[in-house]
């Protein structure tokens, strides 16, 4: 089943909440902070604070500056804020990276630090399609994908969230070849994948079936996930 094409998630976001009238932001694993920056270069009026709990990039961030944008080294789990401080929170593919045991502490977390009505935009991977062939065989997500939705739904069936929106939709994902996704996919700071050689064959043979004369092409199924806070 296909799924609208979305090749700037800003765009969806925008649509879904209005950035005009959603002013203080908080993001939970905001990485190299791409879309903090594209969002504030259109909605200046915004103020964003986004958090990382990986060092390596957060010393990247800070050598980046931009007005209206304050890196904070931590994880959702642990936020070290003032309650009902921000309008909106965003999870960009960084709920499943929450230690399992720790999934309700966070979402209770984004809850404290959330105005009353405030609202939870999730944007998780969904577990399927040809690009996942690849990256399970050496960054298997099956349980801890599973583990953020299960813990995004415990989390409006317990009253203190209601959800306002649900949305699939596939983003496409180019690779000039199999150097760039090993620079992208593997190289990772967040992650230490190290992989075996018998293994870095399979994935590169995996890959390579997808490869033609642009590159190697994919679609990424992801879901989104918007809640307000009650």
């Amino acid at each position: 089943m296909s799924h609208p094409l979305v090749t700037d998630e800003l765009d969806l976001l925008h649509r879904l909440v209005p950035l005009d009238q959603h002013r203080h932001i908080i993001e939970l694993g905001c990485g190299g902070a791409g879309l903090a920056r594209k969002l504030l270069a259109r909605f200046p009026g915004c103020e964003l604070t986004a958090l990382e709990v990986d060092a390596r990039q957060h010393a990247k961030n800070l050598r980046d500056p931009l007005p209206g944008l304050h890196f904070i080294e931590a994880g959702a789990q642990a936020i070290p804020l003032t309650a009902a401080a921000f309008d909106l929170a965003l999870m960009l593919k960084s709920l499943h990276h929450v230690p399992l045991a720790q999934l309700d502490q966070a979402l209770a977390e984004v809850h404290r630090v959330l105005k009353p009505g405030g609202l939870l935009y999730v944007s998780e991977p969904v577990f399927a399609g040809p690009l996942n062939e690849v990256m399970r065989l050496f960054h298997d997500e099956e349980l801890v994908r599973a583990a953020a939705l299960n813990a995004l739904q415990k989390a409006v069936v317990s009253g203190a969230w209601q959800q306002v929106d649900e949305i699939l939709f596939d983003v496409p994902v180019q690779f000039r070849d199999f150097a760039d996704f090993e620079a992208r996919m593997i190289g990772v700071t967040f992650a230490d994948h190290r992989l075996d050689a018998s293994t870095l064959q399979q994935v590169r043979a995996r890959f390579e079936q997808h490869m033609g004369v642009e590159g190697a092409g994919f679609v990424r199924p992801m879901r989104v996930n918007l809640l307000r806070k009650r």
